[in-house]
């Protein structure tokens, strides 16, 4: 298989919530906009990926899903998060593998894993040999 590209595709059970909240809360960078007018789909940037929020689920309890987002600092975007209104589950720690977690839900608790990779981790390192 030859992948050319890929999105996380997000069915909330409000559109207008979900958008605003990935778009105003959040801070995302919209990519476009598509479909109905008073009501369009809308796919963000995210990092080096794509989030597609369109369309419409019934309510579910929390699906079994995360979005995991690197961050600069895990304890200012916390903060600042839910200053702006998110629901916090749990505010940044440093896990025993080395990364700094914080966790927030979206208005549907899909969990968003704020992730902080510290200057001395191994993901930071350049593994290659000359």
């Amino acid at each position: 298989m030859d992948v050319l590209s890929s999105r996380i595709l997000l069915r909330p059970t409000d559109l207008v919530r979900s958008r605003d909240f990935y778009r105003d809360v959040v801070g995302l960078a919209v990519h476009r906009e598509f479909g109905d007018p008073d009501q369009p789909g809308t796919v963000f940037f995210l990092g080096n990926g794509l989030l597609e929020v369109s369309g419409r689920s019934e309510p579910f309890e929390v699906p079994p899903l995360s979005l995991w987002l690197q961050v600069r600092d895990a304890r200012a975007e916390y903060a600042r998060l839910v200053a702006a209104g998110a629901r916090g589950l749990r505010e940044a720690r440093l896990e025993f593998w080395g990364l700094w977690e914080a966790w927030i839900a979206d208005p549907d608790g899909v969990r968003i894993v704020l992730v902080q990779i510290p200057d001395d981790h191994p993901l930071r390192r350049d593994r290659r040999t000359l």
